[in-house]
């Protein structure tokens, strides 16, 4: 008879946070879960190993590139506005500069974004520690509520 392995308790309680989260802190998430893999990727160009590195590299870089996708496809351009459609814009470049990043197995358009993206991020926090976002069109509508797939590292 075989015994079931105990799950991950920590990977519980991220599952559980963000299936519950409100849509703005899962914004945040998925900003904070873009952030990570880009820095693992950063972190997978010290490998020594050929074959490790770009595994590592691909890897992260195709994580955030999900994580970015699913910020753009989230955005409800009715109600952003101008600055949804400038969010668009930025999240298209991200995933150009990520994709070229990876296709090239080179840094530079991950160092590129990163403060961008992090800025948007810490924007987002900004706000939700205002309390804000209830009035901000750029709350993700029922219908395009991001996924809670992404946010789980």
């Amino acid at each position: 008879m075989r015994t079931m392995q105990p799950s991950n308790p920590w990977k519980s309680y991220r599952q559980i946070a963000t299936q519950t989260a409100p849509p703005g802190q899962l914004v945040l998430m998925l900003f904070d879960g873009a952030l990570k893999s880009l820095d693992c990727a950063l972190l997978g160009f010290n490998l020594t190993d050929i074959g490790e590195r770009n595994a590592s590299v691909h890897n992260n870089l195709q994580r955030a590139s999900n994580i970015i996708r699913e910020l753009n496809v989230s955005l409800d351009l009715a109600a952003g506005g101008q600055l949804a459609e400038t969010l668009r814009n930025l999240y298209e470049y991200f995933d150009k500069r990520i994709s070229d990043s990876n296709l090239k197995k080179s840094p530079a358009g991950i160092q590129e974004i990163m403060p961008m993206l992090k800025g948007l991020r810490d924007a987002w926090y900004a706000m939700l520690n205002q309390q804000e976002l209830a009035d901000v069109a750029l709350i993700p509508s029922p219908n395009r509520v991001p996924s809670a797939r992404f946010a789980i590292a």
